[in-house]
C-alpha cells in the first residue's frame, strides 16, 4: 500500500465519522421539546415529583400516571421523598429530574418558595411544568391538577360541626404550613368554622408533616392540655390516623370525634369501627391521570385550563359502601 492510498482510506474513514457524529447530534432533542426522552428514546419523557411515596395516597396517584403514560405513549418517571417533611430531598429529585432534561414535569410542592428557583430554571428551559396536589405559589406551571382543597376542608368542618352539636372546643393536626394543600386544608377548615359556627372555638392548631406517631404526639398533648376538647380534625391521611392512635392509647373513643382527609385502609377501619366519624377522600388516581394528560397536551403546545379541578367526597359509615364512593377509596 502506497502513501498516497493510505491518505486517501484514513481521510474518508474520518470523514464518515464526522458525519456519523453529526447525524447523531441532529437527533437529540432539545430540553422540552416534543418528543424529548432522557433515555434518548422515541417517546415524550415526563418526569413526576410528588411530596411523598410511601403513603398509600402518593401509591395512588402513581397507578393514574401509570394508566395515563400506557394509554399516551409516554416514559413517566414517579418519586416523592421519604417523607411530607423532607423539603430538601425533594428539592433534589427536583434538581436531578430536571438534570434528564424531560419533556414535562409534574410537581407536588412541599415548599413553593424552596422549588422556586428549579421552576425558574424549568422555565428557561422550556419545560412546562403541571402542578399536582399541591398547588405551587407561581404562575410558572402551565396548570394544576388537584383537588379544591379549600372546599373540601369546609366539607369536614361542616360535618364536624353537625357531629358535636354546633358548639366546643376543637383542634387541628396538620401535615406541613408551607405547601399549598397543607394551608388550603387548614385555612378552608378554620375559615367555615369561624363564618359558620360562633359557638365552637378552635383551640389548637399543631404540624406533625403527615407522620403518624409525630401526629398522635401532638394529639395526645393538645388532648392534656384541653380537657374540655370535642373534635379534632387530620389535614391528610397521616395526621388522621396519628388523631385516631391518641384516641385509642388515650381511651377516648367515643368521648372525641374525629374528621380527616384523604383515604387510606388505616382509615376505613378506623371509620367502620367508629373511631374516626368520616373523611374527606380525593380522586388520587384521577390526579395522577390528570396530571400526566396535561403533561402531553403542554408537550403539544395545546392551551389549559389554569386548574383542573378532579373532585371530592364526604364518606362515613353510612355511605362507605355506596357505588359512588367505593372507586374513590385508595388502600
Amino acid at each position: 500500500m502506497n502513501k498516497s492510498s493510505f491518505d486517501r482510506r484514513s481521510f474518508l474513514t474520518m470523514s464518515g465519522l464526522a458525519l456519523g457524529v453529526i447525524a447523531v447530534a441532529g437527533c437529540e432533542a432539545p430540553a422540552g421539546s416534543p418528543g424529548g426522552a432522557a433515555s434518548g428514546g422515541a417517546k415524550p419523557y415526563i418526569a413526576i415529583v410528588s411530596k411523598g411515596f410511601q403513603h398509600q395516597f402518593w401509591q395512588a396517584v402513581k397507578q393514574g400516571a401509570d394508566k395515563a403514560a400506557k394509554e399516551f405513549d409516554v416514559e413517566v418517571t414517579f418519586e416523592g421523598p421519604n417523607t411530607e417533611k423532607d423539603v430538601d430531598q425533594q428539592v433534589q429529585m427536583l434538581t436531578t429530574a430536571l438534570g434528564k432534561s424531560p419533556s414535562a414535569v409534574g410537581f407536588a410542592a412541599l415548599d413553593s418558595k424552596a422549588a422556586t428557583p428549579l421552576l425558574e430554571q424549568a422555565k428557561s428551559k422550556n419545560i412546562p411544568v403541571i402542578a399536582f396536589d399541591s398547588g405551587v405559589d407561581s404562575d410558572i406551571p402551565v396548570t394544576t391538577a388537584s383537588t379544591n382543597n379549600k372546599a373540601a376542608a369546609a366539607e369536614a368542618a361542616k360535618h364536624l360541626a353537625e357531629l358535636i352539636g354546633g358548639a366546643g372546643e376543637i383542634a387541628i393536626i396538620g401535615h406541613d404550613q408551607t405547601s399549598k394543600s397543607g394551608t388550603d386544608r387548614r385555612d378552608g377548615f378554620k375559615e367555615y368554622i369561624e363564618k359558620n359556627n360562633p359557638n365552637i372555638k378552635i383551640v389548637a392548631i399543631q404540624y406533625a408533616g403527615g407522620d403518624q406517631l409525630l401526629s398522635a404526639d401532638a394529639a395526645k398533648a393538645i388532648v392534656t392540655a384541653n380537657p374540655n376538647l370535642k373534635g379534632m380534625y387530620g389535614t391528610n391521611e397521616g395526621s388522621a390516623i396519628g388523631i385516631v392512635k391518641a384516641v385509642e392509647e388515650l381511651g377516648l373513643k367515643g368521648k372525641l370525634t374525629i374528621v380527616g382527609f384523604d383515604s387510606g385502609k388505616a382509615q376505613i377501619d378506623a371509620i367502620r369501627s367508629g373511631l374516626m366519624a368520616g373523611a374527606v377522600t380525593q380522586n388520587p388516581v384521577g390526579i395522577g391521570y390528570e396530571t400526566v394528560k396535561a403533561a402531553v397536551a403542554a408537550i403539544k403546545g395545546e392551551k389549559l385550563e389554569k386548574v383542573i379541578d378532579t373532585g371530592f367526597y364526604w364518606y362515613d359509615a353510612k355511605n362507605i359502601d355506596s357505588d359512588q364512593i367505593k372507586p374513590n377509596l385508595y388502600q
